[in-house]
């Protein structure tokens, strides 16, 4: 059992054994750890104590993280107070941060989502359908992404309007470009 990522989520979930995020994610990596077993009746011993674990850990805590996923390093679960969904399906890239009552994938449809590497999901935000979440997104609470969203993006509303990220500056060159030559100085000094 790669138990250098239990320890990690025990870290980032604030030192606790006890805490819903922990004990589901700890749960979800058994799952991983059983499904990866060489042998067949091991197979089948881990997959019925997973089982059995998961009725118990998943109607108590409200999380539910089929052991299918594929969760990238520094997943966090910031609120574990409501319920959490992900598709067997999905692909979660790092560092994903993810809130209460978030709905990731449907079992309604085919396909589930991509999701890239440092992004915010909100509170009761459902990200739904076969679709692609790029790098460094913000998605705002109460959300409903059905399509896909490009990188460096923040989404908003119900359907979703998706807006480019709100920085004064896209790149160093843009930054500097038709500033007074006298702050020149200045901002190169600071940087």
């Amino acid at each position: 059992m790669p138990f250098s990522e239990i320890k990690a989520d025990y870290r980032r979930h604030g030192r606790s054994l006890a805490d819903p995020a922990f004990v589901s994610l700890a749960l979800y990596r058994y799952g991983r750890w059983g499904r990866a077993r060489a042998t067949r009746p091991a197979r089948w011993l881990a997959s019925k104590s997973y089982g059995l674990l998961a009725i118990f850990v998943c109607n108590i805590t409200k999380i539910w993280i089929p052991p299918q996923v594929t969760l990238g390093e520094g997943f966090h679960i910031v609120h574990a107070e409501g319920s959490l969904s992900i598709h067997p399906d999905a692909v979660i890239g790092k560092r994903l941060g993810v809130m209460h009552n978030v709905t990731i994938g449907t079992n309604m449809g085919e396909g589930a989502p991509v999701i890239g590497d440092d992004v915010f999901i909100g509170v009761n935000s459902t990200v739904l359908g076969a679709i692609r979440i790029g790098d460094r997104v913000r998605i705002a609470a109460n959300t409903a992404v059905t399509t896909d969203v490009p990188d460096d993006c923040v989404v908003v509303g119900s359907p979703a309007r998706i807006y480019p990220r709100l920085t004064p500056f896209r790149t160093p060159a843009a930054a500097l470009a038709g500033l007074s030559p006298l702050l020149l100085p200045l901002i190169t000094a600071l940087a």
